[in-house]
């Protein structure tokens, strides 16, 4: 048996860090919203008990380091499911890009597991597995826009934001998250309005919206990489109306309502910018196949 799944992108429409956890994470407080840029996954049955890890993009990890392949690893040990499992990874979402694109494959290969393996586990037992795997695994399992505290695990589900175009730039680096955090200086920090974005999002506010965004990350990255400050300035210039990194970096995004627009912040940045893309919102949930 095959089965096809997508694992949507995600953005950070707001990240705030609150404080450092006796546990070595960080309490963070962030608001996230999946984007129709996503990675496929084709999950096809084995007799043979193993996991087999498919990609054709050399970043994408064939063994343990790879989360699809912890889900899945997972998901066989607690429900001692002997059979095995080859996961092709048709490879969209930049890798190490701040998209949760191993977050999404790892919550993708737990949703098609659960189908392919009869499971029979609700949404929000899939999200419990997830926060084992990963911080951002839990929200991919639902998608959608949601506030996530926490180490990023708890999920409280909001509408979807006001319709608008994303215009995601990466330069071609890679950011470690760890590192970000390590170098993270917490007393140091504008902190974003959460509560402002909140009601901006239920009150179908665009305006408010793009106010209210807002990353204590950038601080970090920033100042570590200048592309990365480079690409903000730029589409402010362009014209978007909204400018933040998203995750840890070091992709940045662009919101924009009107196609004219749209159109000239992503051909103004194919200029200098090998890896962008103009998406939608997802807004509730994500399409399975």
């Amino acid at each position: 048996m095959k089965l096809m799944i997508k694992a949507p992108a995600k953005i950070n429409l707001t990240l705030d860090v609150l404080h450092k956890r006796p546990d070595g994470y960080h309490e963070v407080e962030m608001i996230m919203t999946t984007v129709d840029l996503a990675d496929r996954l084709e999950l096809e049955s084995l007799e043979k008990d193993e996991i087999r890890i498919i990609s054709h993009n050399r970043f994408v990890p064939d063994d343990n380091r790879n989360l699809a392949y912890q889900a899945a690893k997972l998901l066989k040990e607690r429900y001692g499911i002997k059979k095995g499992v080859a996961i092709q990874i048709d490879k969209i979402i930049p890798v190490a890009a701040g998209l949760a694109g191993g977050s999404s494959d790892a919550a993708a290969a737990l949703k098609g597991l659960n189908e392919l393996w009869h499971l029979g586990l609700s949404l929000d037992e899939l999200a419990e597995i997830g926060a084992e795997i990963g911080s951002d695994v839990s929200f991919c399992v639902y998608g959608g826009t949601a506030l996530a505290t926490g180490r990023g695990e708890k999920i409280q589900h909001l509408p979807a934001p006001p319709n608008c175009w994303v215009v995601l730039a990466k330069p071609t680096i890679g950011v470690s998250t760890g590192e970000v955090y390590k170098n993270l200086k917490l007393d140091r920090m504008k902190h974003p309005d959460t509560k402002a974005m909140i009601e901006a999002i239920r009150e179908n506010d665009y305006d408010k919206m793009c106010r209210n965004v807002g990353n204590v990350l950038e601080t970090v990255t920033l100042n570590a990489h200048p592309e990365v400050a480079l690409i903000k300035e730029q589409m402010i210039r362009f014209g978007a109306e909204a400018v933040l990194m998203s995750g840890s970096g070091p992709t940045v995004f662009g919101l924009i309502r009107h196609d004219s627009r749209m159109h000239r912040v992503y051909n103004c940045l194919r200029g200098f910018c090998e890896q962008v893309y103009a998406v939608r919102m997802l807004g509730d949930g994500n399409p399975v196949d």
